[in-house]
């Protein structure tokens, strides 16, 4: 690393007081653009954070062979999604990239190589929500891609390594969904509040119990969890976020949960914040 390039880092990422964590449950792309309830509890949570001096987010919507972190100068806004009015296509979230934090996080981790990215840009998991809690764009943005060939015990591990970053004033956000299964989702009710099938309440209300006592272990076993679980976690790249943000609690923090409402009946905006 050039002289200059550590630095700028070492300038940019002094140590801060602790940062804070959240898990976001971002639901449809079309809350980018919506007003309604969970929006607001974003705009909300936004306001109770100190400004960090870079975001560090880990979306379902980055799946890769291998752990990778976005390193460009100016991340593309994606719009990996289909079907959606042509409105949602226009948004743009043009906050800059820092290539000086994907190096500190790619030197930080030692559980596997990181590799740095300069084609990805920040995915619809991203920007959906932190567009809500930084509307002006004017905070770095990096994401941190999801191995898809690792275990639930492994992301857990590994996210336990980015601690170091949080007093760097940087903000760590998962972003999925904890109750995701879209194949079973009643489009008729969309718009109903809190609606919710049987089995998805049932296991939302098991994860929020082992959220709140702390029992992390039975959330990396989610899938010995029985019938409800796999139905609510049928695959697992929008519950990993969680166990991102999980790891990364220091037992003196506080949890708090917030937008805990069901959606659609097979799913779930519940978000958490650490702090």
């Amino acid at each position: 690393m050039k002289l200059n390039e550590l630095n700028k880092m070492t300038q940019q990422f002094n140590s801060t007081e602790r940062m804070p964590v959240l898990f976001l449950g971002h639901g449809s792309p079309m809350n980018a653009i919506e007003e309604n309830e969970f929006v607001q509890g974003w705009r909300e949570i936004g306001k109770t954070l100190p400004k960090p001096n870079a975001v560090l987010c880990v979306s379902a919507h980055w799946e890769t062979k291998g752990t990778f972190v976005t390193a460009m100068e100016k991340p593309k806004t994606i719009h990996d999604f289909g079907g959606f009015p042509e409105e949602l296509y226009k948004v743009q979230y043009p906050a800059p990239g820092s290539p000086e934090l994907a190096k500190e996080t790619k030197s930080i981790i030692k559980k596997t190589e990181i590799g740095l990215d300069d084609k990805w840009g920040i995915d619809h998991g991203a920007w959906s929500v932190i567009k809500h809690l930084y509307p002006d764009a004017d905070v770095p943005v990096i994401q941190l891609s999801l191995d898809y060939s690792q275990s639930p015990q492994y992301h857990f591990e590994l996210a336990r390594e980015l601690s170091s970053l949080r007093k760097k004033g940087v903000l760590i956000i998962g972003s999925g969904n904890m109750v995701h299964n879209l194949r079973m989702v009643d489009w008729r009710r969309m718009n109903e509040s809190d609606y919710g099938f049987d089995w998805a309440i049932e296991a939302s209300e098991k994860m929020k119990k082992f959220i709140l006592s702390g029992d992390h272990k039975q959330l990396i076993n989610y899938q010995s969890q029985g019938k409800e679980f796999n139905l609510a976690v049928p695959t697992p790249e929008h519950f990993l976020p969680l166990l991102y943000a999980l790891a990364l609690k220091d037992e003196s923090e506080e949890l708090t949960l917030f937008n805990d409402k069901a959606v659609g009946g097979s799913l779930t905006m519940t978000s958490v914040k650490i702090s």
